[in-house]
């Protein structure tokens, strides 16, 4: 029902900046939420940065500062601006797409975002 392209990762030396973009196939203008979790191998995945209908934007601690989180509604798409990057970014960043707070979310299928130097 709701599909979602990812593209933007990459290979970035550390302090180096990168973004993420994820293409809704449906209209985001009332969507419940939209934003970006990530996952390292053999951990959890984690918040970070969600984005609301009425453009509240949430980030994880690790993330506050350093990344930003919009959209473009006209694209149906949503950005992640990561700057200062560090290796514990590294992960794959997954998008995140809740319709209304009665449906399960939707995920991309992820995006691989390495900072090494």
């Amino acid at each position: 029902q709701v599909q979602l392209v990812e593209s933007g990762g990459g290979l970035v030396h550390p302090g180096g900046s990168l973004r993420v973009s994820c293409a809704s196939s449906i209209s985001i203008l009332d969507i419940y939420a939209f934003g970006w979790y990530r996952q390292a191998p053999g951990k959890q995945r984690e918040l970070v940065a969600t984005i609301t209908r009425g453009g509240t934007t949430n980030y994880a601690d690790s993330a506050k500062g350093r990344f930003t989180i919009s959209r473009d509604n006209a694209k149906n798409t949503v950005y992640l601006q990561m700057n200062n990057l560090t290796p514990e970014d590294t992960a794959v960043y997954y998008c995140y797409l809740r319709i209304t707070i009665l449906h399960s979310p939707s995920w991309g299928q992820g995006t691989q975002v390495t900072v090494s130097s």
